[in-house]
């Protein structure tokens, strides 16, 4: 395809952008009270296709420059200069604006792309639901990082894992320590990252101004100015390169946890507001965790962040906005507050918990805890699963039972398991099974998994057993005394279908083929018998 007429359909996607946009300017939100519930259903669609024009228009951006570098060095495709300088003007006449951070950070104007982040890990995923951002500095006692983002992953589901991009960004510009979090993460979760799922990103060493000459405000010393001065351009930085990947942006720290199935309980909650007038929805009540924005609305926050970043902390600011969008200064506080909580909106219990002691501002002990937090889930349990006898050669901690985890009244807790350990299942009938899921560790024992652990199967069927042995069977491989191998524990987890080729089976075990050097907890076990239905969750 030639540049000229490329750009010229990108002009036309673009210019379909601008007319979504200018939907949704005019439209009104409905009140689901109201108005149907179709037209709920078209505000949720109009503000993806508001999200959705926004990533097309960086991607022309993206496309656009490689096509003027092609023509730079093809002469057969080039176009010339003042078209590609004209082109380029239009196409950023069509994108969103971005907020004015020259105007507030007057030393970036000293250094091109000061506010381009680097991109350490990652594959630059974007259009889903909801992007987490995580921002994290360099602190002198311990570092959380590493614990919240198994917090995090811990039981989101296939389909979860494939909607969400968590973003990492270090906020520093020590080489070094800049590295030592890469690598961290690079390690703990090299599969979050080969699927797109984990960022890490960091600013330009020239993005922070010089901090020695901030006024003391509140009765702050210097010292804590300098914090919650440089957290503001922190959240920010964080903000405007997360804006343009997701439907929805949810603010967390490097020091939390997460409460047992967040993702799905913020889902429903956001799909009972989606139509209603809100600014942010607050899944925590400590500071600035677990607030969540759309994406849409980034742009003027992130101004308003960097207009007062010097004067006041983030969740002051945060106030501040909702006092300008909605007070009356005619009226009394007690309007104005009413007012306010229309824009905010609370979720009970909180979804999400603050835990680190040491506070990133050297010094400071942190002893915060959300009280509607509550306690965390240790086990899912499941009584459906068919009626089988247990056993299992692991030695079992305290009353944690395999039999109890099974009939889904506790979770499983065993002591270090050893190459060749099972868990053995063997059904009182043969059963036709759809599905397994098997889950180790917990919220608060993540790193109690399984590790270098099979799944497998024994068929009923002794002729479905021959036709494994001789190979004919794409689904599985044969193991040991008649089993079939059908999967394996991956970041804890062994979950997926089972072919129906097998039959019904008579028993399921976990086999381990290494030693352990921690012990190993199940928190849930779900058998589905082949009448059940066996879906991922939908999107947002």
């Amino acid at each position: 395809m030639r540049p000229c007429h490329c750009l010229g359909k990108l002009l036309f996607v673009a210019g379909f952008f601008v007319l979504c946009v200018l939907m949704l300017t005019s439209w009104q939100t409905p009140n689901s009270d109201k108005l149907p519930l179709q037209l709920n259903s078209v505000y949720e669609r109009l503000l993806r296709a508001e999200q959705h024009g926004e990533v097309i228009s960086q991607e022309l951006l993206k496309v656009l420059g490689h096509l003027q570098n092609r023509s730079s060095a093809l002469s057969n495709l080039s176009i010339s200069n003042s078209s590609a300088i004209l082109e380029e003007r239009v196409l950023r006449r069509l994108l969103p604006s971005q907020p004015n951070a020259l105007i507030y950070l007057p030393h970036l104007k000293e250094y091109e792309d000061s506010l381009k982040p680097i991109v350490h890990l990652g594959q630059r995923r974007t259009g889903v639901s909801l992007v987490l951002g995580v921002p994290t500095v360099q602190r002198l006692k311990q570092s959380y990082l590493v614990n919240t983002l198994q917090s995090l992953l811990y039981d989101l589901s296939t389909a979860e894992r494939k909607d969400i991009v968590i973003v990492v960004f270090v906020a520093e510009t020590n080489a070094t320590f800049v590295n030592a979090v890469v690598q961290s993460v690079q390690t703990n979760f090299p599969d979050a990252v080969s699927s797109g799922m984990i960022e890490v990103i960091s600013p330009s060493p020239h993005f922070y101004p010089d901090f020695s000459h901030l006024k003391e405000t509140f009765g702050d010393p210097k010292e804590r100015v300098r914090w919650r001065t440089k957290q503001n351009l922190d959240y920010s930085f964080l903000m405007l390169y997360a804006q343009l990947k997701g439907t929805y942006y949810l603010q967390l720290e490097d020091d939390i946890i997460a409460k047992q199935g967040f993702f799905e309980s913020m889902k429903k909650y956001i799909e009972q507001v989606i139509s209603e007038e809100w600014l942010f929805l607050e899944f925590s009540q400590l500071g600035f965790i677990g607030k969540l924005f759309r994406s849409s609305d980034l742009p003027m926050i992130v101004e308003f962040i960097l207009m007062f970043h010097k004067d006041k902390p983030i969740d002051w600011l945060l106030d501040h906005i909702l006092w300008v969008k909605v007070c009356n200064p005619e009226r009394d506080s007690k309007h104005c507050n009413n007012e306010k909580a229309r824009l905010k909106r609370t979720y009970k219990p909180s979804l999400f918990q603050h835990v680190g002691l040491h506070s990133s501002l050297p010094g400071k002990i942190q002893n915060l805890k959300d009280k509607n937090f509550g306690n965390q889930v240790l086990f899912k349990g499941h009584n459906n699963n068919p009626s089988a006898e247990i056993s299992t050669s692991l030695e079992t901690y305290q009353s944690h039972s395999l039999e109890r985890a099974y009939y889904g009244q506790d979770f499983f807790w065993g002591l270090t398991p050893k190459s060749g350990d099972y868990i053995l299942i063997t059904f009182t009938k043969p059963q036709a099974v759809k599905g397994y899921l098997f889950r180790s560790g917990n919220i608060e024992t993540s790193g109690d998994r399984f590790y270098n652990t099979t799944l497998e199967v024994l068929p009923a069927n002794n002729s479905v057993k021959k036709k494994v042995a001789r190979r004919e069977l794409s689904c599985c491989k044969p193991s040991s005394d008649g089993f079939v191998e059908i999967g394996s524990f991956k970041n804890g987890v062994a979950e997926g279908e089972v072919d129906g080729a097998l039959e019904e089976l008579s028993a399921m075990r976990l086999l381990v083929h290494s030693d352990s050097d921690v012990w190993v907890l199940l928190s849930e076990f779900d058998e589905l018998r082949r009448e059940e239905k066996f879906e991922p969750h939908g999107k947002m």
